[in-house]
Parts: structure tokens; C-alpha cells; sequence
């Protein structure tokens, strides 16, 4: 075995290149044959963090706080105390990190001097006050935060506070000074200037922000250098591991979802003991449900919100594919109230607007919508842009207004084509070919109707394919008054399938089949379902020839 000395050179040299693990083995080392010193005892807690060790990272911590106490120096170890809190709560332990946090506390009291420690015990405070959604107080604790920084030089101290103002502002609803706050973060993070776990706080932080702003070219620019720095330290882990969600999250809007499922499935395995598995397991069951795998998604969703991920909109449209319209329709109603702040909100109007007219309820789809128009034109972001034009789309075209619908759907469409999403795109497309189908133009519909279908015969998605096999057959020999919504119902009822069935298969509430279907008898001036069966078959709608 090397002396002491010798292997504490080469862990403080390990730790200077970033080799985490070589960092922990060599310290460790060191401290069985001579206890460590506070400064060491930080750097081997640090590297068991990134390593993802987190009961080793506390004991290191521990250890460090009582050195520095014993050492006489209160306020070195209410620093450590700082972190070792910070990773306690992190992984769940609000009480023992709130102990550690008094801890740092009465340390701080007892030096009674002003320090920067002093701007790391307001950084909980200003998490709480988001938490608590008071935007105007955590931002206000935030630039204390960041001015102590800047008073001490302390370029992580600095950049927390500038990185939790971005966050109270995304609160406050000022996206663009928010937007300027992540960037200005970012700067200290790439130049190198803040120590390894706050450049990985700081990457996370902001592509999750991004991500819920809806400013994919942020979050996209930022995943990819989140990826080169993780990529520089093999042995991270915690931070690797939302890189991983994050990235899927991308993949799965680009339409490269086999990546995106792949990317998602290493992230949660990662990520096993971390409550950011619930973001994992999320993505995993939107793919599920997506590609028609109904049981993998649905116990994906409910680990989920195990995590404290919240499972929607995901489940509500998982519960509308499976027919069950009411559910999915109080589930998104409730998300939707209980959601804050208005890009929150936006997020979740696009499907509520699809379950409200799968329900049948076109006046409250067009109060969702003119919200989601509203928030979309106040913020002024891309993706927002392009779900508000497609949802406005489609109840335009469940209002009767074929010709607007069309002139929004076609907007629609090139706003998901520049952003680059191609399940979107085939999305808007489906309603255009029924739209166009409503309004005569079966020409242009049959060509949207297969290039909708192509996309989803090549993404896999199941569902979408055989919903509209189910709701557009043209068939130019067939004359009838019936719309081809009432003949997709018609071509059912006639295949001897309950409402219920009919619902399930047509993606529809049973309220919204029975209306159909009474439509259906009075254009035909018939009173049973078996008159109308017998119709279908006179008109050759079901059969060989069908």
C-alpha cells in the first residue's frame, strides 16, 4: 500500500481532472491510514455525490461539518452542512435536511459575521416560496442571493442566485427577462467558473425550465452540452441520468421514439433511487401509450406519480384511447384547475381540448382553446404557437367551419414541420383529410389521409393508424347523406357492436355515439338498428365491397 501522502496527491490530482471515482478510491484510501482534513473530507463527499453514492456522500459531509466545527472554523462547516442538507433533500429527506439546515443556521449566529454562507441558507427559502408559487418573494430572495455572490466573489453562490430569479420569473409570467436570467447562468457554467455540482444543478435546472416554457431550441442547444459534459466525466451519474430524460424528451418530439424509449429506459435505471425516475418512467409511458402498449403505460404512469410526477396529460388521453371518455374529461379538468401559472395550463389545453370533443362538449373545447390561443399569443413561444393553431383547428372543424379550420390546420402544419415534429405534423394532417372530406374535396383528402397514415405506419403508432382506418374509408361508389363520421359509426353498429364498442374503437364518449346514431336514423328515416344495418348493407357500407 502507497503512504498516505502519496495517495492524497494523486486523489486531490484525480479530483482536478474529474475522475470521480479515482477521487473517492484514492481519498478514501488515504483516510484509513490518516484521517482526512476538512478540505479533503469536501472533496471526497463531493465525488461520492456524482457518483451517485448518496449515504456515502452524507457520511463524508457529516464528517467534514464536525472537522471544521472541531477545527474552530463555524463557518467552513456550516458550508458543509449547506450541502449535506442539500443532498438530503434531494433524495426525499426533507426533515433530516432541515435539521442540517438549523444546524448551518446556529453555526452561522454563532460566528456572527456576514459571509456567503449566509446567501446558501436563503437558497431553500427561495425553492420554498416556488414551491409555494409566490413567484415575487422567491424572486426577491433570489437576487439577495445573488448579489451576496457577487459582494463575496463566490461564482456558485452567484449563479444559483441568478438560476432561482429565472425560476420566480417563469413564475411571475416574464418569460423573456426569465430567458435572459437561464442564459446568464448558463455562462458561468460553460466558462467553467462554478465547482462540478452546481454546473450540473444549473444544466438541469434550465432544461427543465426550457422544457416547460416551451422553448425547445433552448432546451435542445443545452441537452446537447449537457451531453459533451457528462460525457467528459464517465463516472457521473445523477446528473447523466436526467441528461438521458432529458434527451428522450427531445427524441420522442423529433418522432425517433425506439431512441427516445432507449433513452428514457437507461434514465430510469439510473435514476432508481432519485425522484427524478418519475420523469423517466413518465416519458417511458407516453411511448407505451403512444404505440398502443395500454398495461405497460398504465403501470408507467401510475410509478410516475409515485414519484411525485404527476401523470397527465399523459393518463387522461391513455383513458380516452381506451374509450373511457368521462374519465379522461374530469381527469384533465381537474390537472388543468389545479395547474399554475399560465404555460403550465397551455401544456395541458391541447389534450383537453381533444377530450372535450371526443366527449362531445364543443363549447368547453372552445374555452380551452381560446385560452391556450391567449397564453400563446402573450408568450410568444413556437411549440405553444403550433398546439394552439392545431387544437384551434379542430374545433373550427367541430363547429361547422370547414374553411377556417382548413386555413388554421394548414398554419398548424407548418409550424410543426419548422419546429421538426413529425407525429404533429401527421396529427394536423388526419384532420385536414376529415375536414376536407366534410367539405367535398376527396382528392385532397384521400392524399393527407395517406400521408397521416404513412407517418404513423412508420413511427408505430398503433392507435392513431387504426383510428383512421376506422374514421376515413372513402369509397366513391357509396351515395348516402351520411356524414363519414355517421358512416364509420353506421359500418360499426352494423358489425353488431354496442355503443359502448363502437365508442371504444372510434375513440368517442357513448353520449357522442348516440347522437350519431340518432342522426343517422333521422337522414335515414328509420327507427332501429337493425333497419339500419340492413341500410348498410343495401349501400354496400359494410361487406366485401365496403
Amino acid at each position: 500500500m502507497s503512504d498516505a501522502a502519496s495517495e492524497l496527491r494523486t486523489g486531490r490530482a484525480a479530483y482536478e481532472r474529474r475522475d470521480w471515482r479515482g477521487t473517492y478510491a484514492r481519498l478514501s484510501d488515504a483516510d484509513r491510514q490518516t484521517p482526512l482534513s476538512g478540505d479533503d473530507l469536501e472533496l471526497v463527499a463531493t465525488a461520492a455525490y456524482l457518483l451517485g453514492d448518496d449515504d456515502a456522500s452524507t457520511e463524508w459531509w457529516e464528517r467534514a461539518v464536525h472537522e471544521w466545527t472541531r477545527a474552530g472554523r463555524p463557518v467552513r462547516s456550516a458550508r458543509c452542512a449547506f450541502w449535506l442538507a442539500f443532498v438530503l433533500i434531494m433524495r426525499g429527506e426533507q426533515a433530516r435536511g432541515g435539521g442540517w439546515l438549523g444546524k448551518a443556521q446556529r453555526l452561522l449566529d454563532t460566528a456572527g459575521t456576514d459571509c456567503a454562507e449566509r446567501g446558501y441558507l436563503l437558497v431553500p427559502q427561495g425553492l420554498q416560496r416556488i414551491d409555494d408559487g409566490d413567484g415575487t418573494a422567491a424572486r426577491d430572495i433570489f437576487r439577495t442571493v445573488m448579489e451576496t455572490g457577487t459582494r463575496f466573489a463566490d461564482p456558485d453562490l452567484t449563479t444559483l442566485g441568478v438560476l432561482g430569479t429565472g425560476h420566480s420569473l417563469v413564475l411571475l409570467g416574464d418569460v423573456a427577462e426569465a430567458v435572459s436570467a437561464f442564459d446568464e447562468a448558463m455562462v458561468g457554467v460553460t466558462s467553467d467558473e462554478v465547482s462540478p455540482v452546481v454546473a450540473g444543478i444549473v444544466y438541469c435546472a434550465v432544461i427543465e425550465q426550457c422544457q416547460n416554457i416551451c422553448d425547445l431550441r433552448r432546451s435542445r442547444e443545452w441537452t446537447v452540452a449537457l451531453e459533451e459534459w457528462c460525457s467528459s466525466q464517465p463516472d457521473l451519474v445523477p446528473y447523466r441520468g436526467q441528461c438521458l430524460v432529458h434527451r428522450a424528451e427531445i427524441l420522442q418530439l423529433q418522432g425517433e421514439w425506439p431512441t427516445a424509449m432507449d433513452s428514457a429506459r437507461r434514465a430510469h435505471e439510473r435514476l432508481s433511487s432519485h425522484a427524478a425516475a418519475g420523469s423517466a418512467a413518465y416519458v417511458m409511458a407516453d411511448l407505451h401509450r403512444l404505440r398502443g402498449e395500454v398495461a405497460q403505460a398504465e403501470k408507467l404512469f401510475l410509478e410516475a406519480n409515485r414519484w411525485g410526477r404527476r401523470p397527465q396529460p399523459g393518463l387522461a388521453l391513455l383513458r380516452m384511447a381506451q374509450g373511457r371518455v368521462g374519465s379522461a374529461a374530469a381527469s384533465i379538468r381537474c390537472a388543468v384547475d389545479e395547474s399554475t401559472g399560465a404555460v403550465e395550463r397551455a401544456r395541458l389545453l391541447p389534450a383537453c381540448v381533444d377530450i372535450l370533443l371526443a366527449a362531445g362538449d364543443v363549447p368547453a373545447a372552445r374555452t380551452a382553446v381560446d385560452e391556450l390561443d391567449s397564453t400563446a399569443t402573450r408568450f410568444a413561444i413556437p411549440y405553444l404557437s403550433a398546439l394552439s393553431a392545431q387544437a384551434s383547428g379542430s374545433v373550427l372543424h367541430a363547429e361547422g367551419r370547414g374553411s377556417d379550420a382548413l386555413t388554421v390546420l394548414r398554419d398548424a402544419w407548418r409550424r410543426w414541420q419548422d419546429i421538426g415534429a413529425p407525429y404533429e405534423c401527421a396529427r394536423v394532417r388526419e384532420t385536414v383529410a376529415l375536414v376536407c372530406r366534410d367539405l367535398g374535396d376527396d382528392d385532397t383528402a384521400q392524399m393527407e389521409h395517406d400521408l397521416a397514415s404513412a407517418t404513423y405506419r412508420q413511427l408505430g403508432a398503433v392507435p392513431d393508424l387504426e383510428r383512421l382506418r376506422a374514421e376515413f374509408r372513402p369509397d366513391p361508389t357509396v351515395s348516402t347523406p351520411l356524414t363519414p363520421r355517421e358512416v364509420c359509426v353506421l359500418r360499426l353498429v352494423a358489425a353488431g357492436k354496442s355503443n359502448r364498442a363502437v365508442a371504444t374503437e372510434l375513440f368517442l364518449s357513448e353520449k357522442t355515439v348516440a347522437r350519431h346514431l340518432s342522426n343517422i336514423f333521422v337522414k335515414l328515416g328509420i327507427s332501429s338498428r337493425s333497419a339500419a344495418t340492413a341500410y348498410a348493407y343495401e349501400h354496400r357500407l359494410v361487406g366485401p365491397s365496403a
